[in-house]
């Protein structure tokens, strides 16, 4: 079932207060959509790719006969093969064949040697399906003679591996939003995910460890949730619970600005060449692309592997937030470099692995047919749309959303850990102290 197509208003605007709870996204707890009336449960994959196509055929083929598969500007599938035989097999299925030196087999054995290294924040490596490259790159605080001895060891791999400095760092976006706040830090949220007993904010990992409790206040006056079960780093999401165990109307929505939401109606994996959004509580809408899958980033914090990379910009308060197109969900915002002012580069966590290691669904959508999610559209030569938008209205929000909209309720970002949110949290919390102390530490130097 295609979506229609929509023109993507190009004005992004801020999401703190569009009459409801924006948590990156997300339209959590009671925020209201004129449609559906009722949201459906999806499984953990309810949707293809984008057109399924390359990767299908990859899969058939084997990693020593390919070399990854995109979908080129006119919206048909390309894929890479190494021999004449897998470019004919890819041919007559309809794709485009691309003949390439080096193997997917070859490309992740160069990225099991780059993990194998000497481990150096403030790198990061990805499969070029493109370009039939691993791109290893370093931001501003890579060191000459570490830099160098990356160098080393891509130059052992083979020619295959680019090395590229890149401005700016690679760091987590978890500082700097509206939303929601804790000890931890301040984050958006992505999707609204349920295991058919509770209901949760699906975000990023690096948000809070388990055991931290969410709040829509800078003086921890209105608890939302509290973290559980989270990876990071290695992956990058975590589960905020409901206090009161659901999501409420608009779970199925996510909000793009203007008072306009996007209908989630499936899931999948992203495809290199997909043109994708972005919505977080700090910068709002973004549009951009899927440059590359396999992603490794060094954070600071630690590594995480299996990321999506994308040339869309993100900022710090969009971490956890959605990455989507068509309606359909992709990703969790992880992490990157630059801004939206300069442009930059943007990791996700995928949701589909999310949804399988937590062992959740999405909230979606109902279908036309009332039988749940619907299916992602087919690529084409039309440009990428969110989905089928929402309006979003604030006639049955809670006393306690709207809190979120009154300027007196944003203050500066330390108060978060003033002595009253402490008093008040303090006999949820079970992490030791030693532990919050380093979290305190940490976010207190981001948020000055």
């Amino acid at each position: 079932m295609r979506h229609a197509r929509r023109r993507v208003v190009r004005r992004v605007t801020r999401l703190a207060a569009v009459g409801g709870l924006l948590l990156g996204g997300t339209m959590v707890t009671n925020a209201v959509a004129s449609e559906p009336a009722a949201p459906s449960i999806g499984v953990p994959f309810t949707a293809p790719p984008a057109t399924g196509e390359g990767t299908d055929l990859v899969s058939r083929l084997g990693n020593s006969r390919t070399a990854g598969s995109w979908v080129d500007p006119a919206g048909r599938p390309v894929v890479a093969v190494t021999d004449e035989k897998a470019a004919a097999e890819v041919k007559r299925a309809g794709a485009r064949a691309k003949m390439v030196s080096h193997s997917m087999s070859d490309l992740k054995s160069a990225a099991a040697t780059l993990r194998s290294a000497p481990r150096v924040s403030g790198t990061s490596w990805a499969l070029d399906y493109k370009s039939n490259r691993v791109v290893v790159r370093g931001d501003s605080t890579v060191s000459a003679s570490d830099w160098s001895r990356m160098t080393e060891v891509a130059q052992g791999i083979g020619s295959f591996v680019r090395m590229e400095r890149t401005e700016g760092t690679f760091t987590t976006r978890v500082n700097g939003a509206q939303p929601i706040l804790s000890t931890a830090g301040r984050c958006s949220a992505g999707f609204n995910v349920t295991d058919g007993k509770s209901d949760f904010i699906l975000t990023a990992g690096h948000c809070g460890p388990d055991g931290s409790v969410w709040f829509t206040d800078d003086r921890g006056r209105e608890q939302v949730g509290t973290s559980l079960r989270g990876s990071f780093p290695g992956d990058d999401y975590s589960l905020v619970k409901y206090d009161g165990g659901r999501a409420g109307k608009g779970a199925d929505v996510v909000a793009v600005g203007d008072g306009k939401g996007v209908r989630i109606t499936g899931v999948a994996d992203a495809e290199v060449g997909q043109k994708i959004f972005r919505s977080g509580s700090t910068s709002g809408l973004r549009e951009g692309e899927v440059t590359a899958l396999n992603a490794t980033v060094n954070y600071p914090e630690g590594t995480v592997s299996g990321l999506i990379e994308t040339n869309v910009c993100a900022e710090p308060g969009d971490s956890g937030g959605p990455m989507f197109a068509d309606g359909v969900a992709l990703g969790l915002t992880s992490g990157g470099s630059g801004d939206c002012k300069a442009g930059g580069t943007t990791f996700f966590q995928p949701v589909t692995k999310a949804l399988t290691e937590l062992g959740v669904k999405l909230i979606v959508a109902k279908s036309a047919g009332g039988t749940g999610a619907a299916p992602a559209p087919s690529a084409s030569q039309d440009p990428a749309s969110p989905g089928s938008s929402a309006p979003i209205t604030g006639t049955d929000v809670s006393t306690l959303l709207s809190r979120l909209t009154d300027p007196r309720n944003v203050g500066p970002g330390m108060l978060v850990i003033a002595g009253s949110l402490v008093a008040l949290v303090a006999t949820r919390w079970i992490r030791a102290e030693q532990d919050r102390k380093a979290y305190r530490q940490y976010y207190s130097a981001t948020w000055s």
